[in-house]
């Protein structure tokens, strides 16, 4: 899987965790990834970076239990300018949450509601530039927004992000559009879940992390304390599955296929 462009406006540029433990979230991640974890930052409220090879590959902070947050991790998209897109968000149809605000002189971020009722972030990069790499062991490698409105979605994200996209299915057992760069590469997709989302599960964006062995890894993620979700299956995208840490906040997991003769991911 090719690393992801970054620089594009609309893009994924950075993850976070909403965690109850913060203290277990470190260890667990540590373990199963390979990451360290910065001290947390009184500054911003105890916000931290995770760091691979000593460069930050995603953040966390503590939650508040007595809110009825679910631990949860959380996709920022990249902007030019916070203040537009979230003036953008309301005249689209979306809800602003959080909006935007200066993080020192780190960037300016906030957060939003789409119209389909999924949570994304907003980011807008200073001295934080987001992910230091993707698509390698342990990073970021793809993001996805599980949907009952297909089309609200991909009309929101097109007209609010300035998204550039390309149907890759368009059936009722496959619907599925992505946002590409000027190559034509995939950085995020967007999935009609409507036919197979639980009642009472909102949309909802995740994240994939990339690992040479999605069995192995899962196999830990179960030592640490974790459980798998959805066991491993080969795809044409890959071999992929769904885990919750040990506090249970899902995250996906995107590796090589163990099937050789599985269409190999691009």
């Amino acid at each position: 899987m090719p690393p992801l462009d970054t620089t594009v406006v609309g893009a994924p540029v950075w993850v976070d965790l909403m965690t109850t433990d913060p203290a277990a979230a470190r260890t667990f991640y540590g373990e199963l990834f390979g990451w360290t974890a910065q001290e947390p930052s009184e500054e911003f409220g105890g916000y931290f970076n995770f760091l691979r090879a000593a460069q930050p590959i995603a953040g966390g902070m503590q939650s508040q239990p007595d809110q009825g947050v679910p631990d949860v991790w959380s996709v920022y998209l990249r902007t030019a300018d916070a203040e537009k897109t979230v003036a953008a968000v309301a005249e689209k149809g979306g809800q602003v949450i959080a909006p935007a605000m200066a993080v020192g002189d780190l960037g300016v971020m906030a957060v939003v509601g789409d119209p389909t009722g999924a949570m994304i972030g907003i980011w807008q990069p200073g001295q934080h530039t987001g992910f230091a790499v993707t698509a390698e062991p342990g990073a970021p490698a793809h993001f996805e927004l599980f949907t009952r409105d297909h089309q609200a979605a991909v009309d929101f994200y097109r007209d609010v992000f300035g998204w550039n996209t390309k149907t890759v299915g368009d059936t009722d057992e496959f619907r599925y559009t992505i946002l590409v760069n000027a190559a034509g590469e995939p950085l995020a997709g967007i999935m009609d879940a409507s036919a197979f989302l639980p009642a009472g599960v909102p949309a909802h964006w995740s994240v994939y992390f990339a690992t040479e062995d999605v069995d192995a890894t899962l196999a830990t993620g179960i030592e640490l304390g974790g459980k798998t979700v959805n066991e491993p299956t080969d795809t044409p995208y890959g071999r992929l599955a769904t885990a919750v840490d040990v506090t249970g906040a899902v995250f996906k997991l995107v590796g090589p296929n163990k099937d050789p003769n599985a269409t190999p991911a691009g």
